[in-house]
């Protein structure tokens, strides 16, 4: 189900871009659902495990068994990259810094998702 993506969502899922702090759409989503990969539709992470980590981008403590992670040691760090484990879209990173009960944070993009409220359709 890949769509055609704008110049930003090229960039972050497909060029391992970033999107600048505090602009995402869904950082300040509150709404019940779930996020979707923008490219490939695939359910990645649900609102019941968002949290506000105060970094500027949306953060998971949990995912759905929809992602891939994978050693990153790009731009001199050593991270964990998030992928959609469907399509291997770009989603974030995640850290070892998050709340109880996993104390993982996956930091997204929020240019690298869509929201389905309640499981409806994707906004």
């Amino acid at each position: 189900m890949s769509k055609k993506l704008t110049k930003e969502q090229e960039h972050i899922i497909k060029e391992k871009g970033t999107e600048a702090p505090f602009t995402g759409k869904y950082l300040d989503n509150k709404e019940k659902g779930v996020y979707v990969c923008v490219n490939c539709g695939e359910e990645l992470f649900s609102s019941d495990t968002k949290f506000n980590s105060g970094t500027g981008w949306p953060s998971f403590y949990d995912s759905k068994e929809n992602v891939d992670l994978k050693e990153d040691n790009s731009h001199g760090m050593k991270r964990i990259e998030v992928l959609c484990k469907k399509c291997q879209g770009h989603l974030g990173h995640l850290f070892d810094d998050g709340p109880s009960p996993t104390k993982k944070r996956f930091c997204i993009n929020s240019v690298a998702l869509n929201f389905k409220k309640n499981n409806k359709k994707v906004i």
